[in-house]
């Protein structure tokens, strides 16, 4: 299955500001899931665009517009072709001793330790007690059972917390988004000791599919180590695992490692972000009708030579 994905991320500023400069991580991955067969990035006002890749494998492109500007605009086109998903059903599963000792011989540390979005907490422990977590079965049968639990206790309410709220906001009100329930289905699986990271990337709907999230966002979910299963994909937004309908962009220790944007700019202003994404087949029509964009607002900050935009981009 090949999809055609377009991303445009579109800032306004009042007053205008001086220099941008901003890294984007929007280009899909190539791994053992899915091929990246073409992605290009387009900035405007015109910006000389480089490209590297962070720690994680993850391509990052950054440019610097110097001069003022009232607005900046990144489109983001690409096509993908998924790879079929292993049936995770049928294959030999790891027992704990197995994991743990995989583990141990691996370099999986910066994954099992806390992360600025992804820590224990009181509130979080409150939520391990009444999950009834620990070691039992298997751990791919248990982190099933998070996924589900999650996604039965949680309610999907965007706007109720924010890109950068600490998950205990979540947790209170049970209700969030998909970078919530990421972060808090991380959060769970490391107190068992199982390595497991964030992902960020798009979600194929379908009608028939019935998922929480929305179409015109991008998505996020959670990966653990599962041993001879390797990274496992699991979505508690929607109670899935992985399958051909993710698409992955870029994975880090939460969102903080890899927001859709990131930079700075000079001089102080309200700002407005407007993201809009579609995901469509390759070989389907284009839709005529892209739908509304989400639309982020910021007020001009009271003592501020340089705006930070890392988190002025959410995750639905």
């Amino acid at each position: 299955m090949t999809y055609l994905i377009r991303h445009v991320t579109s800032f306004s500023y009042q007053p205008a500001v001086g220099e941008s400069v901003m890294e984007v991580r929007l280009q899909p991955r190539s791994d053992t899931r899915q091929r990246c067969l073409t992605s290009t990035i387009d900035v405007t006002p015109a910006a000389t665009v480089s490209v590297y890749r962070d720690f994680y494998g993850n391509a990052v492109h950054h440019f610097d517009i110097p001069g003022k500007h009232n607005s900046i605009e990144v489109i983001s086109e690409a096509t993908v072709d998924m790879l079929p998903r292993l049936d995770i059903e049928n294959i030999e599963r790891s027992s704990w001793s197995e994991l743990d000792e995989l583990v141990a011989h691996g370099d999986y540390w910066e994954m099992l330790l806390p992360s600025q979005f992804a820590r224990p907490s009181e509130m979080l422990l409150r939520l391990q007690h009444e999950f009834h977590l620990e070691r039992r079965g298997d751990p791919l049968s248990l982190l099933k059972e998070i996924n589900n639990a999650i996604y039965e206790n949680f309610d999907y309410a965007p706007n109720t917390t924010r890109v950068d709220s600490p998950i205990d906001d979540a947790l209170l009100t049970h209700q969030g988004v998909c970078q919530d329930f990421a972060h808090i289905m991380i959060a769970l699986v490391r107190q068992l000791l199982i390595p497991c990271r964030y992902v960020s990337g798009y979600l194929y709907h379908q009608s028939e599919s019935h998922d929480r999230s929305p179409a015109g966002a991008s998505h996020a979910w959670a990966e653990a180590y599962l041993g001879e299963a390797g990274w496992v994909e699991f979505d508690p937004t929607n109670n899935l695992l992985g399958c051909e309908r993710h698409i992955r962009v870029a994975v880090g220790r939460d969102y903080a490692d890899i927001p859709p944007t990131r930079g700075v700019h000079r001089g102080e202003a309200e700002s407005e972000l407007r993201v809009l994404v579609t995901v469509s087949l390759v070989d389907a029509p284009k839709p005529e009708d892209l739908g509304p964009a989400m639309v982020f607002r910021a007020p001009r900050p009271a003592n501020a030579a340089n705006q930070d935009l890392a988190h002025m981009q959410n995750q639905q």
